[in-house]
């Protein structure tokens, strides 16, 4: 089959699978979620402008309290609104996420987790962009509004094959692209495997430019083991099929890469309202949904 006419398959493929998350996703706005959404997104990540009196309705959460108590009557912070959401959904695939332990994939679990936050946007008339980073490169798609060009976009992600396990290197993230990608306080989406690491240069500006957020999917051998004596596994780092005996001392290992992982997580996210874990077990809308009310119950 020519390639053209493969990739248009695989795009055909993944918009049929969007088009399936996406009455799910709609269900979720109108009902569950409701007013919700937005409200948990914005948050109080926007500018402040000045300082107003108070009026019967406001938020009582803005009120100055400093200058109440010096004027002697209630007054509020007025912040800079934004006619809409602007999301960069930021796509770091590294060949760890080839890994899966049961029916799916970390990276199939994660593409649609992508999927829906997409989705998301597109429902409520956000703009969304998206940067496909992989060893090899990156793809870039400028934020837009409109459900045809994010449905399109988040297909073309959905539907790119996986990297190549054969020769696995680092990836390398654009950050000096990532920091004029979309306008300033966008919400900033990183999805990915987050291993053990440091922190890249850069990340503090970018924290200080955007609202960032990191979405992360776990494999149930991850988070714990499989109980037993001995059990093979595959490394798509490595590309090699691994024995382990679940001796004490692999266990022990592994209890420290797992606390080596987090404490690079949350360094990285230290806000808790500003991360997810999702197991590949879990329903990936459910948890969004959880993730908003979380957020909003904290506000």
């Amino acid at each position: 089959m020519p390639a053209a006419d493969s990739n248009e398959l695989v795009t055909t493929s993944a918009l049929a699978l969007l088009r399936r998350l996406e009455w799910r996703v709609r269900h979720a706005v109108e009902t569950v979620l409701s007013g919700e959404y937005r409200s948990a997104f914005r948050g109080r990540g926007m500018e402040f402008d000045q300082v107003v009196r108070y009026e019967f309705g406001d938020d009582v959460r803005d009120i100055d309290w400093n200058v109440t108590a010096r004027l002697g009557e209630p007054y509020r912070k007025k912040f800079v609104e934004e006619r809409e959401i602007t999301f960069l959904v930021v796509f770091e695939d590294s060949p760890s996420l080839q890994f899966g332990s049961g029916a799916q994939s970390k990276r199939e679990a994660l593409l649609e987790l992508a999927g829906l936050v997409m989705l998301l946007g597109a429902v409520n008339r956000d703009r969304v962009g998206c940067l496909h980073v992989t060893p090899d490169g990156y793809t870039f798609n400028e934020p837009m509004r409109g459900r045809g060009a994010i449905m399109h976009t988040a297909a073309t992600l959905i539907g790119r094959p996986a990297p190549d396990l054969a020769a696995p290197r680092p990836v390398e993230m654009p950050w000096r692209l990532l920091s004029k990608a979309a306008p300033k306080h966008s919400i900033l989406i990183w999805l990915g495997d987050f291993p053990p690491r440091q922190a890249p240069d850069g990340w503090a500006v970018m924290s200080r430019r955007y609202q960032p957020m990191g979405f992360r999917i776990d494999d149930p051998w991850e988070r714990e083991l499989p109980a037993g004596d001995r059990f093979a596994a595959y490394d798509p780092t490595s590309g090699q099929l691994i024995t382990l005996d679940g001796g004490r001392a692999e266990r022990a290992a592994h209890a420290q890469w797992k606390a080596q992982r987090e404490d690079a997580w949350t360094s990285l996210f230290p806000d808790p309202l500003s991360r997810l874990v999702v197991s590949t077990e879990e329903s990936r809308l459910d948890a969004l949904v959880r993730f908003f009310h979380t957020r909003l119950r904290a506000m």
